[in-house]
């Protein structure tokens, strides 16, 4: 077996004493440049690593963040999680995920189990913006917590989500612009954020462009089988648009459609939200509204390290970023040709 190279190895190779090496490698006080080259130098030339356990124990920090989502099957969520891996690792923290199948009693536990772990943090991607409320509030008393993609209402938390009236509102407009009047929306029942915002905003929106649009609503959950089962519903009375809250919804929509043999998007467009990557592989592609998936996460990691900074009081933010819309064959007629349609808004709120 080789010995485990120490920090007394790494002081007697580099001529530091065990304090200055233990201060260059920790990065905890400033050191002069030619001293940190040489112990970095040694700790290098011995393979030395750090012993994690040891320094949590001495730091009282594991360098880890738990990560809380309600459904790891829903493509979106995966792109998520990589981004927000990715930003963490940047900054030295390490992530543990938690899948919550889309069950807030799951969802309680889970997060009791990361706390027991002592992560230093929670990401949470609650499952239920009322159901969930409780346990991210206590949560959030133990250790600093950001709420990423949906929200539980004002002052539970920090969090970071897209602005989804916003992207709701660039479908419509488009779809005005291709002189759709005859709208409908399939959407998921429930109490999440997301599906209750982008209904909401759909109602909001859809009136001035179709009067009776804001009752051409669906509500099922946010899966292929149940866009396929919605259009059983609503093709009947043959609408124009299929505006979907999200891209499952959307796809399984346009596959029972075509089963139909209903013309796309000749006799009927069709939208989702969120942009997973299979939406460009659809035929046809599928116009939809783009997350900026990657800033969601730069915007979380940025909240999280402000509070384990130190800033655990004050008002919460809410920070709602931009989305754009992809406008791709499903829904394009010849005078608007697949391209992509911005939203400007980027907004933050104390809470």
């Amino acid at each position: 077996m080789v010995a485990e190279v120490t920090l007394k190895d790494v002081a007697r190779a580099s001529g530091c004493s065990i304090a200055t090496v233990s201060r260059v490698l920790a990065g905890t006080r400033p050191v002069g440049a030619e001293t940190a080259r040489k112990v970095r130098a040694a700790a290098e030339s011995l393979g030395y690593r750090p012993n994690q356990v040891a320094r949590a124990l001495r730091s009282r920090s594991t360098g880890t963040i738990g990560l809380v989502l309600p459904q790891i099957t829903n493509p979106f969520f995966p792109s998520l999680v990589r981004e927000v891996e990715h930003a963490l690792h940047a900054e030295g923290r390490a992530v543990l995920l938690a899948d919550c199948d889309d069950d807030p009693a799951i969802e309680a536990a889970r997060i009791a189990a990361l706390l027991d772990r002592q992560v230093d943090a929670l990401l949470v991607i609650p499952v239920d913006e009322s159901h969930s409320r409780d346990t991210v509030m206590t949560a959030a008393t133990r250790v600093p917590l950001v709420l990423l993609d949906r929200g539980c209402g004002p002052g539970a938390a920090d969090s970071v989500a897209v602005d989804n009236a916003a992207g709701m509102a660039l479908v419509l407009d488009h779809l005005a612009a291709t002189g759709r009047r005859r709208i409908c929306f399939l959407g998921a029942a429930g109490t999440a954020s997301a599906a209750v915002e982008r209904h909401a905003a759909y109602k909001a929106g859809v009136t001035a462009l179709d009067p009776q649009g804001a009752d051409r609503v669906e509500l099922g959950d946010f899966s292929v089988e149940w866009g396929r089962a919605a259009v059983d519903r609503i093709w009947p009375s043959r609408p124009d648009a299929v505006v979907c809250a999200n891209d499952l919804i959307a796809l399984g929509a346009l596959q029972r459609l075509q089963q139909l043999g209903a013309d796309v998007p000749g006799e009927v467009a069709v939208t989702g939200f969120d942009d997973i990557l299979i939406t460009s592989l659809a035929d046809p592609a599928l116009t939809t509204v783009r997350q900026p998936v990657g800033e969601l996460a730069a915007e979380a990691a940025r909240l999280l390290d402000r509070r384990l900074a130190g800033e655990r009081t004050g008002p919460h933010r809410a920070i709602r970023l931009a989305p754009a819309l992809v406008i791709r064959a499903s829904s394009a007629s010849p005078a608007t040709p697949a391209r992509d349609a911005g939203s400007t808004r980027t907004t933050e709120e104390d809470q």
